[in-house]
């Protein structure tokens, strides 16, 4: 199993580390995902369905046994996560450690987007925990909140998602000037909002980076990102 993940993993053409199930509010279940996924050319998938403190143990509950029982399956790299999603701020850490304990190999929280009422602070406390992968759709991430989140590792998403998508310039030219990680997502929620990795592309392009920061938001930080959630599956091992 070991060997067929680390084969993927070099032939990756699409990661998306940020999408919905019908376990929170998707269309699709993770075996139609997970087809789609491959016939469109991915290489890793994480479903991260939104979740609070009401239901991160059903989520993750399913996502993980579909994880160790069906996702062999298909030849792609599979990786079980959250969403935290208009969360208190106060209680964001203490879910992140949660998730964690439940199998989340990838924990995203819910940023400022332009357009949603999240809570104000909800991108601090994001980047203020280590323990978090992706802030998502930060929205007007602010230059100081961007460098916490390079000083802890988390990455901040460029998305393809219409809407979420209108603060990309902004999150670009500020993760640019903080030295934080880009990387581009899509929030796929249905069937029409899955893309390739040529689509990917522009979408980073049209977010003001240049050739190399796109190389870096497409390809190379969604295989860190990768890497990261299989060595907490335990699939691979720290070199």
């Amino acid at each position: 199993m070991t060997n067929r993940l680390a084969d993927q993993m070099t032939e990756i053409k699409q990661i998306d580390l940020h999408t919905h199930s019908f376990f929170s509010d998707g269309e699709l279940l993770p075996s139609e995902f997970c087809r789609r996924a491959v016939v469109m050319g991915y290489g890793a998938l994480a479903i991260t369905d939104h979740a609070d403190a009401s239901n991160l143990e059903t989520v993750l509950d399913k996502l993980v046994r579909f994880s160790k029982e069906q996702a062999q399956y298909f030849p792609l790299t599979f990786i079980p996560g959250v969403e935290l999603t208009h969360c208190p701020p106060d209680s964001i850490a203490a879910l992140v450690r949660r998730a964690r304990r439940l199998g989340a190999a990838i924990v995203n929280v819910h940023g400022e987007t332009p357009v949603e009422p999240t809570a104000p602070g909800s991108n601090r406390a994001a980047v203020e925990c280590p323990g978090v992968d992706i802030l998502v759709h930060p929205g007007f991430i602010t230059e100081e909140e961007a460098r916490l989140a390079a000083e802890n590792d988390t990455y901040l998403e460029i998305s393809a998602r219409k809407g979420h998508s209108l603060t990309n310039g902004h999150v670009a030219q500020v993760a640019r000037a903080a030295g934080a990680k880009l990387v581009v997502n899509t929030d796929t929620h249905a069937p029409s909002d899955m893309i390739d990795q040529a689509f990917a592309r522009k979408v980073a392009a049209g977010a003001g980076l240049t050739s190399e920061e796109v190389e870096a938001a497409t390809v190379v930080h969604s295989q860190e990102l990768v890497q990261r959630a299989l060595l907490r599956m335990g699939v691979l091992r720290q070199a």
